[in-house]
């Protein structure tokens, strides 16, 4: 037997399509935990108009769960407490994602934990089973499956993925509570293998594409995907982000979602402007990510630029050896100056003390 599926409005928000932060964990300038700054976070990410938050996944750091360190649990029950408090205090349902990982064993406990705390999905990652065949892989995520509804996640091999085929993609649709897919292969051959996976499912109109190809964001959000399946053509959209590069510069990704939302529900041609802008917004993801140095200071960077904003104490990873890149700090400050319309200072200036805010 399944999990439960999200509650009908989780539900038709995921398919509909939001934004989604992965959430950064926060530090202070000694690497120790700091829990007024996340909570502040998640306060930036509602009052943006952030439609969920996903938390414990690569954004948040792998490390969290090594004994030595011990942040799984107690980030996920912070998380959870503080977007419920948040959900009623804006309104609205604010989805709960949380990562899940690890081989079988682990990913089950991940899970039942997620589950517990009110997770309306988890996000699998298959990153630890490298070697599994996809009978394998099936079998894993099936198992999880019956614990907490899914969000597949193709992440990038550069940091910590492995290489899914179609054909396992196809067999992961068929899993009853699959509710979405996070594609972040940072491949168009990759993307178009989950996409003709899905449309080969029949169940295009019960699992939600997410982008998290943060190198090319806004065209898979525009991009009508036409697939010729068994049933006939059919046009497969990428719905909404879960993305690091959302993690920043949260308040204008809304807007930017909500404009494409209108420009594809409109049925009007794609603006000149809106692919001009996709390209600057590659150009910025490839500073915040670090993709000169093959991603070496994604997180870092994401954690600096919210450092920058007063979000964040300090931009310290857990791995000591995960800092800002030789020159990278300068590309940040390039981005910000050459597109000014991406960040959102003076919306985080005007609130910050709000969010900081003890209870």
């Amino acid at each position: 037997m399944s999990a439960p599926m999200p509650s009908p409005q989780v539900s038709a928000l995921l398919k509909k399509g939001v934004a989604i932060p992965a959430s950064p964990l926060s530090l202070d300038e000694n690497g120790r935990f700091a829990p007024r700054h996340q909570r502040a976070l998640y306060r930036y990410y509602a009052e943006a108009g952030a439609g969920g938050i996903a938390v414990g996944v690569h954004t948040t750091q792998f490390e969290i769960r090594a004994p030595a360190i011990g942040l799984f649990k107690p980030l996920l029950e912070l998380a959870a407490a503080e977007i419920d408090a948040l959900s009623q205090k804006h309104a609205r349902p604010i989805i709960k994602i949380a990562g899940v990982c690890g081989k079988t064993a682990q990913a089950e406990d991940e899970a039942r934990l997620a589950s517990a705390l009110g997770y309306d999905a988890g996000l699998l990652s298959l990153g630890a089973l490298k070697d599994a065949s996809e009978e394998e892989l099936f079998a894993h995520c099936f198992a999880i499956s019956k614990i907490i509804p899914l969000v597949g996640f193709y992440l990038q091999p550069a940091v910590g993925g492995r290489f899914l085929p179609s054909s396992f993609w196809r067999r992961f649709c068929s899993i009853e509570n699959v509710v979405g897919i996070k594609i972040a292969p940072f491949n168009r051959y990759q993307t178009l293998d989950v996409v003709r996976a899905l449309a080969d499912s029949g169940r295009e109109e019960e699992i939600a594409l997410y982008t998290g190809n943060d190198d090319n964001i806004i065209m898979d959000l525009l991009t009508p995907f036409c697939v010729n399946t068994s049933e006939g053509s059919k046009t497969i959209r990428i719905k909404g982000g879960l993305l690091g590069q959302w993690s920043v510069w949260t308040k204008t990704a809304v807007t930017l979602l909500n404009e494409i939302h209108t420009i594809i529900e409109s049925g009007s041609s794609v603006p000149f402007e809106m692919i001009s802008r996709g390209a600057a917004l590659t150009d910025a993801n490839a500073a915040v990510f670090d993709a000169v140095h093959q991603f070496a200071g994604c997180i870092a960077g994401i954690n600096e630029v919210l450092r920058r904003q007063g979000l964040l104490r300090s931009a310290r990873c857990l791995n000591p050896r995960e800092v800002l890149s030789a020159g990278q700090a300068a590309e940040l400050d390039l981005v910000a100056r050459d597109y000014p319309w991406l960040t959102d200072d003076g919306f985080v200036r005007s609130h910050l003390d709000e969010w900081l805010k003890e209870d």
